[in-house]
């Protein structure tokens, strides 16, 4: 059964992490699949949209520990990890590690950058890596069973994926420190003041709603949504004059590449 599912309709992609026993922890070959499928998409010119979420009680409840520790035992002693693992892993060391883990960041900074907008669809439990994803989309969108955790100081690790990034821009960076450093866990009401998500829908809804939201983004003027994307990460770290001129430049493209607008 493949740990990732992928459909697409009305040119959205809806991506499903499938490993819910797990409530869907990621692992190499979670990450490999996401990482490929996120790829294709995003040269994929029928899809306007992307909806990440998770299978069954859970989002993502961030890295597979099982996995980590039997990746940390191979290291130190036989070799029990898969081919995909042995190669993310290649080197060893410190600097081994470190290439894992940047390698474990690639989806985050395709759905962060690809010019297609991207909503996390919240399910259920978000945590560790799982938030790290979901910051690395656009919008997020949450049922009220959802529960989120930055997870990573209660078990001694400092956090990966790009969400310390991700959530010091979103939040600022007293919240973006609360968040990680008191490691306190957030039910969806409370996420939503906090400024975790940026709606909240009935569990029994949370889908239905979140699909016609994408798929009226699919269906609009799609070179508008991806410069306006492209201006919006350069504003997060861009000078003001350097981001005026980066609207002005994407105005005169959007403006040459209009088109007339779907019929509903």
């Amino acid at each position: 059964m493949s740990e990732l599912i992928k459909s697409v309709e009305n040119g959205v992609a809806l991506l499903t992490l499938n490993r819910p026993d797990t409530l869907n922890a990621l692992n190499v070959s979670l990450h490999h699949e996401l990482k490929e499928a996120l790829f294709e998409i995003e040269a994929d010119r029928h899809i306007g949209c992307v909806v990440l979420t998770g299978a069954g009680r859970g989002f993502c409840s961030g890295g597979d520990l099982n996995a980590i520790k039997a990746r940390d035992e191979g290291a130190s002693g036989g070799d029990t990890n898969s081919p995909n693992e042995r190669k993310a892993g290649s080197g060893g060391g410190v600097m081994g590690r470190m290439h894992m883990v940047r390698e474990h960041t690639i989806a985050s900074r395709l759905l962060h950058n690809m010019g297609k907008p991207t909503i996390a669809m919240i399910n259920g439990a978000c945590a560790g890596a799982g938030l790290s994803l979901a910051g690395a989309c656009d919008l997020r969108f949450a049922g009220r069973k959802a529960v989120f955790l930055s997870a990573f100081t209660g078990i001694g690790l400092s956090g990966d994926g790009g969400g310390s990034w991700f959530w010091t821009q979103i939040l600022g960076t007293s919240k973006a420190r609360e968040l990680y450093l008191l490691n306190e866990k957030y039910d969806a009401e409370r996420a939503l003041q906090f400024g975790l998500v940026n709606r909240l829908f009935d569990d029994e809804t949370l889908h239905e709603q979140t699909m016609a939201i994408a798929t009226r983004i699919a269906g609009g003027q799609r070179p508008a949504y991806e410069l306006a994307k492209n201006v919006l990460n350069a504003a997060e770290d861009g000078s003001f004059e350097s981001v005026l001129d980066r609207e002005a430049l994407a105005m005169a493209l959007v403006s040459a590449a209009r088109r007339p607008k779907r019929p509903e």
